[in-house]
């Protein structure tokens, strides 16, 4: 792989490099993105706590917005480095504003794919299908394709929002954004971190493949690549902020206390810390606050280096691992995860919400699912025809040749892009549990 190959501003659909005068075609991107549907659903979507009372607790859509900017940087800093050492990249028109914006911009849709109610919301799509109802749809689909329903990803549900025909994103963000180039059904070693998950469904696999091919990404085997280089920054960046934000939230919740999370991230920010200064903000939030700052400043720092240490092994593919397990302050945020999981991930409101995730995802699965199989392949009661009426017109399927599993696919586009909210609330209406319209 080479830089020049893997920042060529091809667009899907399109026959040739987009050159544009008066903005990039990245900054294009960026700006899809961020007035798509699919993006702004984001702000009522959990992150870690649900639909939280407390003004300063982050959601998925704030949550994206800081790994986008600490994307950028991480991006910028990259590339003035890349561009330094190879000055025929400037001559060709490359910037590093182009390698900051790009990896914003995947930085920004990182999370898209992601269904409500957090991550339980992932594991409640994943056992519906693995549960006495699901397992119904097992004899009319592919192995490929049941590998694909019993293992709902919410980066290959990003691919494939990503890749709907209204967006149209250049490969160069496609590809920084897939941080697991293979498909689910591979048996693969997972001492590779790129590896590590599938981010790539069978409905999109041949979309990947022409980005594959665009860049020339080394194989892995059947139907699996290496990363993009730019995926690592990407990865980098998402690490960098829920290490550090999910510790400033679980403070601010008093979850955990003051001392124990500045003692933390003045690990991290070291010789820098100022205690007098420190001593004379006068609040908990604004003295938490200003050591947030200054440790993402500081793993940026320590992440873009990892990066270009190890650049010719990133470019050869055989570099494999997360920049941020190789920054030098490692040992403090494997401390900073361990704290969050016994004092965040498994508190009370965190565990409540990860409930009514699995009762709400699977009961709308289980009733809207069945209910397009009925209409489509059976014998439809009103009420089934009634819910089928239900699902808008763009996540139907438009003829009874379409496969089941596409039929799925639709379906759980339609369900795992619904906020908390409105998901909660339509379960709630099909039960009869309110009266539509209170």
């Amino acid at each position: 792989m080479n830089w020049k190959q893997l920042l060529v501003p091809y667009r899907t659909g399109s026959k040739g490099p987009e050159i544009q005068k008066h903005r990039s075609t990245f900054e294009q991107d960026f700006d899809r993105i961020i007035f798509s549907h699919p993006f702004r659903k984001l702000q009522d979507k959990t992150q870690v706590f649900p639909l939280p009372e407390e003004d300063f607790v982050h959601t998925r859509l704030t949550h994206s917005l800081e790994v986008s900017s600490v994307g950028r940087s991480l991006g910028r800093l990259a590339g003035q480095e890349i561009l330094s050492n190879q000055p025929e990249l400037s001559e060709s028109g490359l910037s590093s504003q182009d390698f900051g914006v790009i990896v914003a911009a995947a930085s920004l849709a990182h999370d898209i794919g992601n269904p409500p109610f957090g991550h339980s919301g992932e594991g409640a799509i994943s056992e519906y299908f693995k549960s006495a109802g699901g397992m119904f749809f097992q004899s009319h689909v592919s192995q490929v394709e049941w590998s694909d329903l019993t293992n709902f990803e919410g980066n290959a549900q990003g691919f494939r929002l990503l890749n709907a025909k209204s967006l149209r994103l250049t490969y160069p963000v496609l590809g920084a954004f897939t941080k697991y180039p293979r498909k689910s059904s591979l048996k693969v070693s997972t001492a590779r971190r790129s590896q590590k998950k599938f981010g790539i469904y069978e409905s999109e696999i041949e979309v990947f493949k022409n980005v594959a091919r665009q860049f020339d990404l080394n194989s892995l085997g059947k139907e699996s690549w290496c990363r993009h280089p730019l995926a690592f920054l990407v990865e980098a960046a998402d690490d960098i902020c829920y290490h550090i934000i999910d510790l400033e939230d679980g403070c601010t919740l008093g979850l955990i206390d003051e001392e124990t999370t500045a003692a933390l991230l003045i690990e991290i920010v070291g010789k820098d810390f100022d205690k007098e200064k420190y001593n004379q903000i006068p609040t908990r939030r604004e003295r938490i606050g200003m050591l947030r700052a200054m440790a993402i400043n500081k793993l940026v720092s320590q992440a873009t280096e990892v990066f270009l240490d190890n650049e010719k092994g990133i470019l050869e593919g055989s570099f494999d691992k997360a920049l941020i397990d190789l920054c030098e302050s490692s040992k403090i945020l494997e401390q900073i995860i361990d704290i969050s999981i016994k004092k965040l991930y498994h508190s009370r409101k965190v565990l409540e919400i990860e409930a009514a995730g699995f009762e709400v995802i699977g009961g709308l699965i289980d009733q809207f699912s069945k209910a397009l199989f009925s209409v489509h392949y059976g014998s439809p009661t009103s009420r089934e025809k009634a819910l089928w009426r239900l699902i808008p017109e763009y996540h139907q399927i438009q003829t009874n040749d379409a496969s089941i599993y596409m039929m799925l696919r639709n379906c759980l586009d339609y369900i795992s892009g619904m906020t908390d909210s409105y998901a909660i609330s339509l379960y709630r209406k099909i039960h009869g549990m309110i009266q539509p319209g209170y």
